[in-house]
């Protein structure tokens, strides 16, 4: 049997150690702990403060470079769209005042926009995938062409050819010599295809809503891609991208010039500007949209595609740069003095050559 004593000079060795422990821990570990809390905090802090200093003057600089972006733009984009046809087409999601501002700066650029169509949700829904496709295939005269397309691809080569302003053998005589009577012809070709009729067919199938007249009548197109935040149905914004990248590529082969406008996190990971690069498109696209500059530089890409040199603009990976250099002469007017120098001029043909010839 164990002795009490043997207790109780263990639970006084335990207090004693328990007393030692808190002693040296008040004392001699206490100072330099302390000390080195404090060094740490002093740090952060200073990063932090470094940090804000840093966002603060980024944000600065960018409302610069936006007023300097509203005080140039008159000057930057004056005639880069010159009688140019320009359709607006609005992703699910898109932001309406983004929507607005492009449409400012296109007719700033000397275009005008004919109307919008916006994407329904709808379209995107994977139990109305077999449905579109199926539309797309009956309102083309010639549904053959669509053979070994995906169900968004038929939906953006229909669609494209229905906003495509119609080829004419003008004979090198300006849009506005061209017979009356063969524009009014173009909403009904000669093969059977009719732009409103296919427009219509897509509207009342809850796929698209069509605003104004753009039936027949583009010459280019915006895209806007879905803003910052939306969530499509089923939350799967990756499959929803990728239908809308498909559904873009192929509504750029019917048309003549194509910009993918959208903001800076569309860019990024699964947003639709960035599985667009992903896959090297032959349009033009651009990541600020929705800032004064971002869209100046949209329309400028814009042009630049019209010459079939579309690259990538903004700040998000793969760009080419910021905006495109050099940047895209002023087209001249249809029926203009200068009928044989060609409906575009590059910037590249202005002062740079200019000098060169002086040298």
């Amino acid at each position: 049997m164990i002795d009490f004593r043997y207790h109780l000079v263990s639970i006084i060795a335990v207090f004693l150690a328990l007393t030692v422990g808190i002693v040296l821990g008040t004392t001699m570990l206490q100072d330099p702990l302390l000390d080195t809390l404090r060094s740490e905090t002093a740090e952060l802090r200073g990063q932090t403060e470094d940090l804000r200093v840093e966002r603060d003057t980024a944000d600065r600089v960018n409302a610069g470079a936006d007023q300097m972006a509203e005080a140039l733009s008159a000057d930057m984009l004056e005639g880069r769209l010159a009688g140019l046809e320009v359709v607006l087409v609005l992703s699910p999601g898109a932001d309406a005042e983004t929507a607005d501002s492009l449409t400012s700066r296109v007719e700033q650029a000397g275009g005008s926009v004919a109307g919008r169509v916006e994407i329904a949700e709808e379209l995107l829904d994977d139990d109305n995938t077999d449905f579109a496709g199926e539309t797309a295939r009956q309102v083309l005269a010639d549904p053959d062409s669509l053979a070994g397309l995906d169900p968004y691809e038929k939906v953006g080569a229909a669609v494209g050819r229905a906003l495509a302003a119609p080829e004419e053998d003008t004979g090198g005589a300006g849009i506005d010599e061209v017979d009356t009577d063969e524009a009014e012809e173009a909403e009904g070709e000669p093969d059977g295809f009719d732009a409103e009729a296919a427009l219509a067919a897509f509207a009342d199938g809850g796929l698209l809503t069509v605003d104004g007249s753009p039936a027949a009548s583009a010459d280019a197109a915006v895209v806007l891609a879905p803003a910052a935040g939306y969530s499509p149905s089923g939350d799967d914004r990756k499959a929803a991208n990728t239908a809308l990248a498909a559904l873009v590529s192929s509504l750029h082969g019917e048309l003549g010039g194509l910009v993918l406008a959208g903001d800076v996190p569309s860019a990024r990971g699964d947003g639709l500007l960035a599985l667009a690069r992903a896959g090297e498109p032959g349009f033009a696209t651009a990541d600020l949209s929705g800032r004064p500059m971002g869209d100046v530089v949209a329309v400028l890409a814009l042009a630049e595609d019209m010459d079939g040199a579309g690259g990538a603009y903004g700040i998000g990976d793969g760009v080419g740069g910021f905006l495109p250099d050099p940047l895209p002469g002023p087209r001249e007017e249809p029926g203009g003095d200068d009928e044989d120098d060609g409906a575009a001029v590059k910037a590249s043909d202005g002062p740079r050559d200019a000098a060169r010839g002086e040298e």
